[in-house]
Parts: structure tokens; C-alpha cells; sequence
């Protein structure tokens, strides 16, 4: 397999990138880690005239904390946020899902907001914004904007995300008071894609949840907020009772993609066993 003819340029600047953007479209193509890239450019899924390598801007690496938001620029490594203080001691949900994200070759190399930008919809970390309300900051020529993580991801392989565009940083709020978080995945082998995947976010005061979300991934065309079964959830006290009205209610939030690896229906009761081993452990966890 061998790449088709393309471009190559590496920019010292921010401004830099958003020009060239902004000049060659959707012509163009970001190379941050390149682990998704590059097979798709040997296997020719991908025919950029122009390839635009950010690994010099410094403005879009690094992780910090201010006014209880955590930042974690585009360009941080995978292996850098799975090891990193920051993410640990106030994003439990994205230090839980980091060593589920591929291998760790993969980890070295892959990026944060290259994982989020793609929208692969059986990747972890699309649906561990989704279900920690973060913010995404874009960039252009014309300027920057924020779109929440709940109206970012449209479809496979398709976000909010303009041609002309990059995603700079997300911005997580840092877990408050009182919430708890938990994530569980089944693959066929650890590192593989899910099969099914849920991200499970809210608030436990003596049992009883409130602001719940319920995040899934491996199933859908995207990742997907499951809005009833966090209402069946939503000012209860945890019982099997609650239990059991979550997992049915995901019937109406979910529509599984069945492939050869598993049906529509198995994609579906997968989650439902998944949902609620997750939210018995979220619960217990206190």
C-alpha cells in the first residue's frame, strides 16, 4: 500500500494552519498523531492535495487547570493524559476511559483532539466529553467559537467542525461536589474498538442521582447521550427497580449499527448489561 501524491508543509504558528486552512479547504488535511491518518492514506481513503503538520504549535499542547475547568490542548498525547495529575485527581471518567484507547504504541503517538475531531463512533473519548458536558474550542481565520460537546458529533465521521477549522482545546469541567463517574467497555481484546461502551456521569446523595449522563459508544452512528434512560434515572434512589427502567428505556435512545462482529440487538443488550454494572459501581463507589 502506498500514500497517493500530496503536499506536505509544517507551519511554525497557529496562524499558519488556520491561513493554510483557510486557502486549500477541504483539500487539506491535519496531521496531529497520524494514527488514523495514515492508514487511510495508504489504503487511499484519503486523497488530500495538501497536508498540514501541527506537531510544532506549542499553542495547542499541554493541560491545565483554572476556575475548576480543566483544558486539554488538541495536540496532548494520549500517554500524556492518562498520566497526568491534573486529569486524575479531577477528571476520574477520562483517567478510567485512557487505558481502554487502543494500545500503547498508539497512546505515544495519538492525540486527545485528534480522537475527538475524527468521531470514530466506537472510540472512547467522543462519548467521555459527551458525557461531561465539555466545551470544544474551534479555530479559523475568521475567529474561534465553542460548541458543546452535545452539539458537536453529527453523524459517522461527521462534526460541527468547518473545512477551514481546527479543534484547539476542550475544556472539561473538573468534577464537582457529591458527582460521581464511572466507564466500562466490552471488546473483543483490550485495545480493540468496543463493541459496546458507556460513560456514566451524575450527582449521588445518599443514593439518590441526579443530573444523569449517559453516554454510549460502539453502537451508534455516533456517540450518543441517552436522554431516557438518564430520565429514568434522574431524582431516584438506585434500586433494581430504577435499574431495570434504565435499561429499557435505552430501547428509544439508542439504534444500533449491526456489522460482523455483532447484530444490532446483541450491540443493544450489550449496553443494557453494561449500563447497569456501571451505574451499580458509580453508585457503590462512594
Amino acid at each position: 500500500m502506498k500514500a497517493p501524491r500530496f503536499a506536505y508543509i509544517r507551519p511554525d504558528s497557529l496562524d499558519e494552519v488556520l491561513a493554510l486552512l483557510a486557502e486549500h479547504g477541504d483539500e487539506a488535511r491535519i496531521l496531529a498523531g497520524g494514527q488514523s491518518l495514515m492508514p487511510t492514506l495508504n489504503m487511499r481513503l484519503s486523497r488530500p492535495r495538501v497536508l498540514v503538520d501541527i506537531n510544532r504549535i506549542d499553542a495547542l499542547k499541554g493541560i491545565g487547570l483554572e476556575n475548576g475547568t480543566v483544558r486539554i490542548g488538541a495536540l496532548a498525547r494520549h500517554a500524556e493524559v492518562m498520566g497526568s495529575d491534573i486529569v486524575a485527581g479531577n477528571l476520574p471518567l477520562v483517567a478510567d476511559a485512557m487505558p481502554h484507547v487502543a494500545h500503547v504504541a498508539i497512546r505515544n503517538r495519538g492525540t486527545f483532539g485528534g480522537s475527538i475531531a475524527l468521531a470514530d463512533p466506537a472510540a472512547e473519548l467522543p462519548a467521555v466529553v459527551l458525557a461531561l458536558d465539555a466545551e470544544l474550542v474551534l479555530a479559523s481565520a475568521r475567529g474561534r467559537r465553542t460548541v458543546a460537546a452535545r452539539s458537536f458529533f453529527n453523524g459517522l465521521y461527521e462534526t460541527e467542525r468547518g473545512d477551514d477549522e481546527i479543534l484547539v482545546e476542550t475544556r472539561i469541567p473538573a468534577l464537582g461536589p457529591g458527582y460521581r463517574s464511572s466507564f466500562m467497555e466490552l471488546a473483543r481484546r483490550h485495545g480493540d474498538f468496543a463493541l459496546a461502551g458507556v460513560c456514566c456521569h451524575a450527582r449521588v446523595d445518599g443514593g439518590v442521582l441526579s443530573d444523569v449522563r449517559l453516554a454510549y459508544f460502539g453502537s451508534d452512528d455516533r456517540p450518543r447521550l441517552a436522554a431516557g434512560a438518564s430520565a429514568a434515572a434522574e431524582g431516584k434512589a438506585w434500586s433494581g427497580d430504577v435499574k431495570e427502567a434504565v435499561k429499557d428505556a435505552l430501547g428509544g435512545d439508542l439504534d444500533p449499527i449491526g456489522n460482523f462482529h455483532a447484530s444490532a440487538a446483541t450491540r443493544l443488550h450489550l449496553a443494557r448489561v453494561l449500563t447497569g454494572r456501571a451505574l451499580d459501581r458509580m453508585v457503590a463507589s462512594g
